[in-house]
């Protein structure tokens, strides 16, 4: 998997870096999760190619987190795009999308296919052969998904050597992929655990952005590779976090802790903080294997 940061900043646009807006590379898809103002800017500086999104997942409808998204639409049909666009977000987007639309007369030519949201518990909203994708219902001022982010299981690989040691016509390779047994001309069967060798782990990632601390979330993305968790404030300002239903960064690290996460990145944060060092000294107590979300980071996992 491949995290793009394209913006991490809370709230307003400013100098110092953009609202938030990522792009997860997972098994052939580029996920774009959430759409802030400069979103495309930030799509075309890091070279990411437009015509590869084919899913964008609303986390809710504040203007920091989707205030991009009709620019990006028009921009998708300016480019003679085709392709239909899946866009997951709460009730209302449609609505939202499809007036700006109406009154700039800018109706596509390519298909938008809408899945609106507003149960309050964990869903799957999409799944092919390779990837699951479900919410993470948080707790908001409005309502707000976080969205898990699952690989399905590979095929078991070939033990080309062992292949080879036993003859194996490649007639039943695919077989032998899928955990098959090979049953040889002399009536002898040669075990699948012989001819292959065990896939990588699935690899997993949360978004959690925004929510205030609600550690029942911990239990549905238990063991996660890397979990992104909003942390809009200090815990010198834990009284607004309280008050605008913001999160610390002690309390993201308290969820990573419970979660028994591989990897937490904390961003989302509140522009009056102008250097970021304390939200790793305030979080390491209580899970050391933090990041902090940077404008343009790219995190391999």
């Amino acid at each position: 998997m491949k995290l793009h940061i394209l913006g991490c900043y809370a709230a307003t646009p400013s100098l110092m870096g953009n609202p938030t807006a990522q792009v997860l590379e997972i098994r052939d898809h580029l996920f774009l999760i959430d759409c802030g103002e400069g979103t495309q800017v930030q799509l075309r500086k890091h070279r990411i190619k437009f015509s590869r999104i084919n899913h964008i997942f609303i986390s809710h409808l504040h203007g920091d987190h989707f205030f991009g998204l009709p620019g990006l639409v028009s921009t998708f049909q300016l480019l003679g795009r085709e392709k239909e666009l899946h866009i997951y977000g709460p009730l209302g987007i449609k609505e939202v999308l499809l007036m700006l639309l109406k009154v700039g007369n800018s109706w596509t030519s390519f298909r938008l296919v809408f899945h609106e949201l507003e149960g309050k518990d964990p869903i799957e909203i999409f799944k092919d052969n390779k990837v699951i994708v479900s919410t993470i219902p948080l707790s908001h001022r409005i309502y707000t998904n976080g969205f898990l982010f699952r690989e399905k299981p590979r095929e078991r690989t070939l033990n080309i050597e062992a292949v080879a040691q036993y003859k194996i016509d490649k007639a039943y390779f695919k077989n032998i992929k899928k955990g098959k047994d090979v049953l040889l001309d002399n009536g002898e069967t040669i075990s699948n655990a012989l001819l292959t060798l065990d896939p990588p782990k699935p690899k997993s990632y949360a978004y959690c952005s925004d929510t205030a601390y609600s550690p029942g979330i911990s239990e549905w993305i238990k063991g996660v590779d890397v979990l992104y968790h909003e942390a809009t404030f200090l815990g010198t300002e834990a009284h607004l976090a309280a008050k605008t239903k913001h999160s610390t960064a002690e309390e993201a690290a308290k969820i990573a802790k419970a979660a028994d996460v591989t990897l937490l990145i904390l961003g989302h944060f509140s522009i009056r903080y102008k250097k970021k060092e304390a939200f790793i000294r305030e979080a390491v107590p209580y899970f050391p294997n933090v990041q902090l979300a940077e404008d343009g980071k790219l995190v391999i996992f």
